[in-house]
């Protein structure tokens, strides 16, 4: 059974995942160039696939998934249509998506430190967000 620290960070890391291909989700239909949209669809992939682990985590330690923040989520919803409604280029998708990875690895960072006594399988799941994160922004950085 994982310590609470871990939990904690691991519903964190389930509500990324989350954010995250909501936010691929909500650009999709912009996205003019084949290879922009295989690196989108691609990402979406990995954070599913880690978001499926993380639900398997959870459940073997008795504890139940978390959804984003409705007003971080609404808000990232509302930025984007904006954004989109007055520039739907590849350009503005990249830096819309860009923005995400930022907010997302950045607070990645904060929970590890916040929740310090996490142990080894929550930090690990962590760090592989962090990773995905971090490769869909340098992936981006050509579209912006």
């Amino acid at each position: 059974m994982l310590n609470n620290d871990s939990i904690k960070l691991l519903k964190e890391c389930d509500a990324g995942t989350k954010m995250a291909v909501s936010a691929i989700d909500d650009v999709r239909d912009k996205v003019s160039d084949k290879e922009l949209m295989d690196l989108l669809m691609e990402s979406k992939k990995h954070h599913e696939k880690l978001g499926n682990d993380l639900h398997s985590l959870l459940e073997q330690n008795n504890s139940s998934e978390k959804e984003p923040n409705p007003i971080a989520k609404s808000m990232s919803w509302f930025k984007t249509n904006m954004k989109l409604s007055m520039n739907d280029s590849d350009n503005t998708v990249a830096d819309l998506i860009t923005q995400g990875c930022d907010m997302g690895v950045k607070s990645l960072h904060k929970y590890l430190n916040q929740y310090s006594n996490a142990e080894q399988p929550a930090t690990s799941i962590c760090r592989d967000l962090i990773d995905i994160e971090e490769k869909l922004r340098d992936g981006l950085k050509k579209y912006l």
